[in-house]
């Protein structure tokens, strides 16, 4: 373990926070509702977000990016830009609670993508797991009991288009320093969006722009508290409390939004959250073998 990750209770408060910060993100993209078109509210949430970039661009003009880092961050930007449509179009379809069970899906897609694509061994415990993901998806799913929205499926999307994403962005860290990672993600999806959004465009009221960027500014303080919280504590500490999520968010539907509870969503979420913690508990442990043990 690093010196810099000896303090679990640091680490799992701070990811208390963050976990805190991205309900309070779904609960504001929900409030807002859909009279701005996802592909728009999308573009704007990311455009608005910006600001937040400034900090970094001597950074950004010191990177001296080449042409093979360019093409990964646009495909990345265009990749993450299409599950960031979807997660705004399924906020104004289906209950709160559905779109964060489906959203943890996301971690089973990384591990099958790093099987296909990068060369990761698929061992069979964390086979097992991504079966036993995809059965709690069809749990709360439940296709032929009743009907699976289009909302539904735009968080299939979503997932693997985060998964996507993701992998992109973990060959990236090996080569370029986090920070531009973040802000090249930010700058390409706002790239991307921006076609999407004028397509679709509708002229936002002061109100709706103020309520994108709280959504940015809670998004962007909440990868910031997530930050903070891997750098206090490694993994196996932190990615647990990342599943109280699914509590907060179920009961912020049911008292703020009135949405039922469902306990279909419930049992497949928590099916889903058993699954990823496993993969990611192996994945953890696997690192610590692999990486040589380091002093503070």
């Amino acid at each position: 373990m690093s010196g810099g990750q000896n303090r679990p209770v640091a680490g799992a408060l701070w990811m208390l926070v963050t976990g805190l910060l991205f309900v309070a993100v779904t609960a504001t993209v929900k409030h807002l509702g859909d009279r701005v078109p996802a592909p728009e509210a999308a573009f704007l949430r990311y455009l608005l977000g910006l600001v937040f970039l400034l900090p970094m661009l001597g950074g950004l003009r010191q990177a001296r990016l080449g042409r093979r880092a360019l093409t990964l961050f646009s495909l990345r930007g265009l990749v993450h830009a299409l599950g960031v449509m979807l997660w705004f179009y399924a906020m104004t379809q289906i209950p709160i609670a559905e779109v964060t069970a489906m959203n943890y899906v996301s971690p089973v897609y990384v591990s099958l993508g790093a099987a296909l694509f990068l060369g990761e061994r698929l061992r069979w415990p964390r086979l097992a797991a991504i079966v036993v993901a995809l059965i709690g998806v069809l749990i709360i799913l439940r296709p032929g009991f009743r009907e699976v929205s289009t909302g539904h499926l735009a968080m299939v999307g979503t997932a693997i288009f985060f998964a996507g994403s993701y992998l992109i962005a973990k060959i990236m860290s090996d080569e370029v320093a986090p920070s531009v990672v973040v802000a090249m993600l930010s700058i390409f999806v706002t790239i991307g969006l921006a076609p999407f959004a004028v397509a679709v465009w509708v002229w936002p009221t002061w109100s709706e722009l103020g309520w994108l960027f709280l959504v940015a500014t809670l998004a962007t303080t909440g990868h910031f508290t997530m930050t903070l919280a891997f750098r206090a504590a490694p993994i196996t500490v932190t990615q647990p409390v990342t599943f109280l999520q699914l509590i907060w968010a179920t009961a912020l539907g049911y008292y703020a939004f009135g949405e039922g509870l469902d306990a279909f969503v419930v049992l497949g979420g928590v099916i889903v959250i058993a699954a990823v913690l496993v993969i990611t508990l192996r994945e953890a442990r696997m690192r610590a073998v692999q990486e040589p043990a380091q002093t503070p």
